[in-house]
Parts: structure tokens; C-alpha cells; sequence
């Protein structure tokens, strides 16, 4: 590759990203090439650690596969590499055509996890309101946007990791820190050493769990009776924090009388878990209030009930004196800075965004369009035709909900552009791929609501002919007549210093403090001297807000889509999404020492299940659900890993799409989430 670096020989210090997380790394070159990434200390992130993804980041930049030109689809099928100039003047003048014929909503702008979550998110958002259409998609659709829902509609805002170290008790409910967030392990170690509890609720045993004093498998999908039941015993014993509850909330009548009927043992016929076990950790609770720290992760989201589900955790977490402690649900500062969105000046709510007339939370509060419906929509069966997106750093054809509807969706549409670093399942489909920069060919802004901190990613190589995330929309945009509006920088190091303009942090700080500055001191226990960010000012226990939408005010429990249906036909219940240690979703795959340690797909199943369908280690089975179906070899678990019933798949796969199986229509009604966790399926020996 004809890489250029920034420096020829030494270090360049930067941020990983690849994952979510942002641990400080150096990159060391030699004679302009990069030749090793090791940790950096004094981020509170990393503390000085890298997990095996960090230092394979070198591998991405210098794979054989890597896209480095842009490349147009043949009526065959094929691809040819065409320049980036030829590429940009026919996407932009066939968007000119869609607009022209259809309307500016009928193009969308689809933003991966991959690409970033500040400006590389506010790219697409801002370019989508410039070019006329409301149509932002993204990842968050399936991941994220349900807990921050159930807990921006409590409290008014999300800080998704408390300070676990300065816990005495934990509660996880479907996650796996050790794979998805390795960092906050040495916090939970900090927390075991000086004695703290660990309660793990799962029904899946992953790997924390083993330090658990408490490992409840739950049913998928009722991890809202859990919460009710603690609720209860915490309300009915008197063992809640009065003060927050009488001055600081809204709506703990409701909440009492609702949960009346959530005893012990009415939760153990709903979630399986023993009634003694749910008084266990009420007693826990109860003996380490309120230095107890709640994290929900996506399993919990991945659910047609998910939003209330997380909505009775926060309403519980905030019971037990939680609110806005260090290892509670804390506060975070907003740092000082320019936004790129245009959702004040532009505002398009008027042009019908997709989704938000079936979930009108998602885009009041998120401001994003629903991609489930979106396909839909690219199938003719919505309101207006979608005839073309951009998809940047995303693999819905991998990722989304019933993969045969959304590749004869992503198939129907005039124009489908991609850009990434890699020819996907997604990419393949598409009319244009792009080659997309890697963090390693970036700078972007990136910040840590949890330690209040900013970051710069420092660039570290360039590649001839490969643009950043920024250049790929202001090239665009000036082709389309509100470049020199809307994209007024020539760079990305511009953007960076705009963004920062009214924190008083300057580029050049930051690029002397690799371990990132922080913007505001942590302080507690806000809400004592001022209104919390809620419609009311108060936790609301109860929403007035949701009420209106016609939604329950208090977050009430419904029972999951597999109790309600229950099926001969499809016996057992699929949960995805469960992640690999060294991949990331769709990402990593095709690094070879990665794929050592994960060969090929596998469903993981209880042994008495297996044994009552005949089938072995290694066999080929067939997952069949009520949308299709998909075949794999099959993993026998030990009979604590899994809960009887259950059977558990990866997500990620290029080669094989859990999704297949897995459906769209059935939604959390507030989030829009489709059902990932809980799909009832059959397992047949092939």
C-alpha cells in the first residue's frame, strides 16, 4: 500500500477504534512504516491495558483485501475500479435525478457504528437536512437508542457506565463486559477486591458471571417482572431512599400499586428464576444501598418490551438512592461545543421522516428515522418511495432484521452507494463502494460523558486517493450546490477546531494530551440545587409525556412475544447478538489470527435439548423460524452456559446470517427494536 505517515520514524499517540471504547495507543513507525501499537497510560479508560483488537488494527490498514479505489457495479454484476472524481459527479447527479423525480425524502444517509459517534455520526445527519431529506438511519436502530430511551424518559439523560470500582454491589443484566467492554474489568476487580457483590442476570453464562455471588437465567425478554418484583420488596419493606422518591419524583403512587401483584412467586412463574433468588437479591440490594450500580445492556433492548423493561431497572436504580452517585445513574456535563446537525435551522419534521409517525419517541428524542420501516419504504409499501442511500461503515445485510427482505430492499433501490473499508455483504449489493479511511487515517473528536473528558484522534498515515469520513460528504455537497454552506471547512482538522470553539480547548492541548483533558470537574448529586433535564424536572416514574403519545405512563410489563405465542412448531427461543471475543459485530472477521480462534458459526445448545433431538457436537443443524432459516454446526455447552430452551447464535457472521431468522415486525413499540432476543425457532439435525 502507498501509505505515507505522519512522522518516519517515532511515535504518533492516538485512540483506538476498533471498538467502541477509545483506549489510548502509540503507534510506532520506522521508516514510514507503522510496525507496532502498544497501550498508553494515564487515559482512565485503558489504564495503560489494549486488548488483541487494538494492536490488530495494523492488520486492517495493510490487508490484501482493504478497497482502495472506488468501484462501479457492470450490469453483470461485476465491479470496475473508476477515479473518485467519476464516481462522485454520478452519484451526486443521479441523487439530483431521484430528487428531481421523487423528492428530496426519497434519498436517506445510513451511518454505521464503525464510522464514529460525534462528527462522523453529525456528518450525515447535517448533509441529510442540507440536501432536504429528514432520512437519517443508522446502527442505532438495533443497538443503543432502547436504553438510552428508558433512561432518558426516567431521568432525562444517559451515562451508560457508572464507576463500578466504587461499588458494593453490582447488577448486570444481559452483558458480557469482558468481550464487549474490556476496559471496565479492571473496575469490577477494583470493586471484588474490596468486597463488593456481583449479581449476573443472564441466560446465558458468560465469562463474569463465574465471579458472581448471584447467576439467575432468566426467560429472554422478562427481565421487566425481575425489576418489578425487586421494586416491590424494596417499596414494601420501606427499604427505598425516601428523600429522592418524596421531592425528586413523579409518580411513585403508580408505581406502588403496580407492582403489588409482581410477589416472588408470581415472578418465578414469569422469568423461571427461583422466588427465594429474587428475595436473595432484594436482601443484596437492600444491604448495599445506594452503592449499588445497575448496567443494562443490549440484551435487554433486543425485545418488543424493552423500553419499559429498562424503564423499571432505572425507576429501581433510582429507588435505591442512585440517583446522580458516582457508582449510580450519574449525571454527565455537556462540554461546551458547536454541533453540525441542522435540526434548528433545517428543521424537516413536516417531509414525514420514516418511522416516526409508528414511533414517534424514536425521532422526537433521537432524531433518528427507523430502518426496519425503512425497507418498507425502498419496497414501495410506505407513504413515499426511498430510491437511494448512502450507507457509511454499516452492513444491514448482515446486521438488520430479516435478511431477505432487506437485500430485496437494499437490491430495489436506483442508488445505493457504500463506503467502507471492506467489500461486505452490504457493499456487494451496492452500485458505487467508496474506500473508506480508517481511524488511523483520521482525526476526530471524541467524548467520555463518564469521565467528562475530550479526546483528539491524533492521524497517523495517509493514503493517496482514500478520503476521510468528512471529505466524503463535502465532496458531495459541493457537487450539490450547499458545499460552500454547509461544508464550509477544507478539512477535518477545521471541523475538529469548530467543534471546540466554545469549550476553550484548543487542538493544539489536546494534541500535546493524548490521555485526553478533561472539560469539567465530576460533580454529584446535581438535582439537589437544580431541575433535572425532564419535561417536569423530576424523575419521572411516570410519564406524562409517553401518556399523550397513548403509551402507559408507568413503564408497565408485558409479557415477551414467545410467551404470548407460544408454538409446537417452534419450541425453543433463539437469542443473538452474544459477542466473539475478537470480533466486533460484522467487523474483524477476516483477519486470519482472529479466525483461528473462531473458525466458523456455531449455535450453542443445552445438552438435554441436543440429546432430545439427536444431535452431537459438530453436527450441521438447521434453525428454522417462522421467516427462514439457516444451517451451521451445532455446539453442545455445558448445562450451566445455557438455559434449557434456549439456544444462542453469534449476530455477526458474513458467511452466516443469523438474521435470516430472525423478524422485523415485531417491535418495541416506543424504540422501534425488533425482536433479536427471544425468536421462537425449531433446531433440525441436517
Amino acid at each position: 500500500m502507498n501509505a505515507v505517515t505522519t512522522i518516519e520514524n517515532g511515535v504518533v499517540k492516538t485512540l483506538c477504534r476498533m471498538c467502541s471504547n477509545r483506549c489510548s495507543i502509540a503507534v510506532h513507525i520506522q521508516q514510514g512504516h507503522m510496525q507496532d501499537v502498544t497501550p498508553l497510560s494515564g487515559n482512565p479508560i485503558n489504564r495503560g491495558r489494549m486488548c488483541p483488537r487494538g494492536k490488530a488494527s495494523l492488520d486492517v490498514f495493510y490487508h490484501s483485501d482493504r478497497i482502495r479505489k472506488p468501484l462501479k457495479r457492470q450490469p453483470d454484476g461485476s465491479f470496475v475500479e473508476i477515479s473518485r472524481e467519476q464516481a462522485l459527479d454520478e452519484i451526486a447527479q443521479k441523487m439530483l435525478d431521484i430528487k428531481d423525480c421523487w423528492g428530496a425524502r426519497s434519498l436517506g444517509m445510513w451511518k454505521g457504528e464503525a464510522v464514529g459517534f460525534l462528527q462522523q455520526e453529525e456528518y450525515p445527519r447535517r448533509f441529510a437536512h442540507a440536501f432536504g431529506t429528514p432520512n437519517y438511519f443508522s446502527n442505532d436502530s438495533a443497538c443503543f437508542n432502547g436504553r438510552f430511551l428508558g433512561h432518558h424518559l426516567v431521568t432525562g439523560f444517559w451515562n451508560p457506565f457508572p464507576y463500578y470500582a466504587e461499588a458494593d454491589l453490582i447488577l448486570l443484566f444481559g452483558t458480557n463486559p469482558p468481550v464487549c467492554h474490556p476496559p471496565f474489568m479492571a473496575e469490577f476487580a477494583d470493586a471484588k477486591a474490596h468486597g463488593a457483590n456481583l449479581v449476573v442476570i443472564d441466560p446465558r453464562l458468560n465469562p463474569v458471571a463465574c465471579y458472581a455471588d448471584i447467576f439467575a437465567q432468566p426467560l429472554p425478554g422478562t427481565d421487566g417482572a425481575l425489576a418489578w418484583g425487586l421494586i416491590r420488596y424494596l417499596v414494601n419493606a420501606g427499604e427505598y431512599d425516601h428523600t429522592t422518591v418524596e421531592q425528586y419524583s413523579l409518580g411513585f403512587e403508580a408505581v406502588v400499586e403496580y407492582a403489588q401483584k409482581f410477589t416472588p412467586e408470581f415472578v418465578e412463574n414469569e422469568t423461571g428464576v427461583f422466588a427465594h433468588v429474587v428475595v436473595d437479591i432484594a436482601r443484596l440490594i437492600i444491604q448495599n444501598r445506594p452503592k449499588v450500580s445497575f448496567y443494562m445492556g443490549a440484551g435487554l433492548e433486543h425485545h418488543d418490551n424493552g423500553v419499559d423493561n429498562i424503564r423499571a431497572m432505572v425507576v429501581l436504580s433510582c429507588l435505591t438512592g442512585g440517583l446522580d452517585i458516582a457508582c449510580g445513574l450519574g449525571w454527565p456535563e455537556n462540554m461546551p461545543r458547536n454541533k453540525l446537525t441542522l435540526y434548528d435551522q433545517l428543521p424537516l419534521e413536516t417531509e414525514k421522516p420514516i418511522g416516526a409517525d409508528l414511533f414517534p419517541a424514536l425521532y422526537d428524542i433521537r432524531k433518528e428515522c427507523h430502518s426496519m420501516t425503512a425497507m418498507e419504504y425502498m419496497l414501495g409499501k410506505g407513504e413515499y418511495p426511498l430510491k437511494g442511500l448512502i450507507i457509511t461503515g454499516a452492513n444491514p445485510a448482515v446486521t438488520n432484521p430479516n435478511t431477505t427482505k432487506v437485500e430485496e430492499a437494499l437490491k430495489s433501490l436506483d442508488l445505493l452507494v457504500v463506503n467502507d473499508l471492506f467489500m461486505t455483504q452490504t457493499a456487494r449489493l451496492a452500485h458505487y463502494v467508496l474506500p473508506a479511511a480508517s481511524f488511523l487515517e483520521r482525526s476526530e473528536i471524541h467524548i467520555d460523558p463518564k469521565h467528562q473528558r475530550v479526546y483528539l484522534t491524533n492521524k497517523v498515515v495517509d493514503v493517496p486517493g482514500i478520503k476521510d469520513e468528512y471529505m466524503l460528504w463535502h465532496d458531495l455537497a459541493l457537487r450539490l450546490g450547499f458545499g460552500e454552506r454547509y461544508f464550509p471547512w477544507e478539512n477535518e482538522t477545521q471541523v475538529n477546531a469548530y467543534i471546540l470553539e466554545p469549550s476553550g480547548i484548543t487542538l493544539e492541548e489536546l494534541k500535546t494530551h493524548p490521555e485526553g483533558i478533561q472539560y469539567s470537574p465530576l460533580t454529584f448529586q446535581k438535582h439537589l440545587s437544580r431541575p433535572l433535564p425532564t419535561p417536569s424536572g423530576k424523575l419521572e416514574f411516570s410519564s406524562a409525556y409517553l401518556e399523550k403519545l397513548g403509551y402507559a405512563a408507568i413503564p408497565k410489563y408485558v409479557r415477551p412475544y414467545h410467551l404470548r405465542h407460544r408454538s409446537k412448531a417452534y419450541p425453543l427461543l433463539l437469542t443473538t447478538g452474544a459477542r466473539k471475543t475478537l470480533f466486533y459485530h460484522s467487523r474483524h472477521q477476516n483477519l486470519k489470527n482472529f479466525r483461528k480462534l473462531h473458525p466458523e458459526a456455531k449455535v450453542e445448545i443445552h445438552p438435554e435439548d441436543a440429546a432430545k433431538l439427536g444431535i452431537e457436537n459438530g453436527d450441521q443443524v438447521r434453525i428454522v423460524s417462522d421467516i427462514g432459516e439457516l444451517t451451521v454446526a451445532a455446539n453442545i455447552v455445558h448445562k450451566a452456559e445455557l438455559r434449557r430452551g434456549v439456544v444462542e447464535m453469534y449476530h455477526g457472521w458474513e458467511e452466516w446470517r443469523i438474521n435470516f431468522t430472525t423478524f422485523d415486525q415485531v417491535n418495541d413499540p416506543i424504540s422501534g427494536f425488533p425482536l433479536l432476543k427471544g425468536v421462537p425457532v425449531r433446531i433440525e439435525k441436517v
